[in-house]
């Protein structure tokens, strides 16, 4: 008798060690399987944070209305086809000719508003990083009548820009109702400068002035990098504008109204 009870005793010590040592193994095989888990989500995590990255960093190739477009200055030179903003009603896109650029040219067709800026507004966000003072060009057409000076000019502004100003030689005039002085002799109001374009050939040029029959030249001062804002508004019916460049310093103005030059990449706003 005391033999079998010695074998069962043996045998229930025996069961007894085989369950804590299943036991044991269970709770190493969770362990495992709890850091292969961690491990995935630090990786998941990771993964999440590139593709953020990435799709911020990727987001220009998704701006496709114009309304948004922010044009970015690159070495010194802003370089803008001017149909790609959004135009009220009177401002028509046309392409007859051969001495444009891009998709045509915007050409103004609504009343004449010779003394009051304002009417047929549209603008341009343009990104500045290189800071310094610019010059303002842009090049359009007398497209009604047959005289270079008439139907020949547009009303522009840059009201955030740190100064906006005119120079020939060492003379130098303000818009009007800026608190600045002088100002040009012409039609000026609001912040805004009559900008015209002259002369007997009336295609499409390089030309940008104010001032009457003393023509200066336009220039922008921007003392911060930002967004700056460039407004537009119709004046004269039947002028026409392809394009329009601001260049600093670091560019030769050759280079800037080249057909060559490279046009400014554009973000989302």
């Amino acid at each position: 008798m005391l033999g079998r009870l010695s074998v069962l005793v043996l045998l229930t010590v025996l069961m007894a060690c085989s369950k804590d040592a299943d036991t044991d193994n269970d709770s190493e095989d969770k362990t495992d399987v709890i850091d292969v888990v961690d491990e995935t989500d630090d990786i998941d995590d990771t993964d999440e944070t590139d593709e953020t990255d990435e799709t911020e960093g990727g987001s220009d190739s998704a701006c496709t209305d114009v309304a948004n477009y922010i044009f970015k200055e690159k070495n010194g030179l802003v370089n803008v086809e001017f149909e790609n903003a959004q135009f009220p009603d009177g401002w028509v896109l046309k392409s007859d000719g051969d001495s444009f650029t891009g998709k045509g040219y915007m050409v103004w067709e609504g009343d004449q508003y010779l003394g009051n800026p304002g009417n047929g507004k549209t603008s341009f966000k343009i990104e500045i990083k290189n800071t310094g003072t610019y010059r303002f060009l842009w090049k359009s057409a007398v497209k009604s009548g047959n005289s270079g000076s008439d139907h020949n000019d547009t009303w522009l502004r840059f009201n955030d820009a740190d100064d906006f100003y005119a120079q020939r030689d060492d003379s130098i005039v303000y818009p009007k109702d800026t608190g600045k002085t002088p100002n040009p002799e012409g039609a000026s109001k609001d912040g805004w400068f009559k900008i015209y374009r002259s002369g007997s050939n009336l295609d499409f040029k390089w030309q940008s002035s104010t001032f009457d029959n003393k023509g200066h030249n336009i220039y922008v001062v921007f003392e911060k990098a930002g967004v700056y804002t460039m407004e537009i508004s119709a004046r004269s019916s039947g002028h026409g504008i392809d394009r329009f460049v601001l260049f600093n310093d670091a560019m030769a103005q050759a280079d800037a109204i080249s057909d060559d030059a490279n046009l400014s990449e554009t973000r989302c706003n």
